[in-house]
């Protein structure tokens, strides 16, 4: 579930880093107000975590994730 998690909000920080890179138009800041905000500082904090967790899935074996994707 945490995998999932992670996952999809890694995501959300590639389309919004996209976005900006194509657009310069910041999502998450238009959406929360500001990037100073509060919210926006917690989902930008969040996605953070969440692609340093992503990052175990490179070190994981094809065991682990195939009994993970099994539940």
């Amino acid at each position: 579930m945490l995998d999932k998690i992670a996952l999809i909000l890694t995501i959300i920080g590639g389309i919004n880093w996209g976005s900006i890179g194509l657009f310069r138009f910041d999502i998450v800041a238009w959406i929360c107000g500001g990037q100073t905000e509060v919210v926006s500082r917690i989902i930008y904090t969040l996605v953070a975590l969440a692609s340093l967790w992503c990052v175990s899935f490179l070190f994981r074996t094809d065991s682990v994730m195939e009994r993970r994707s099994d539940h």
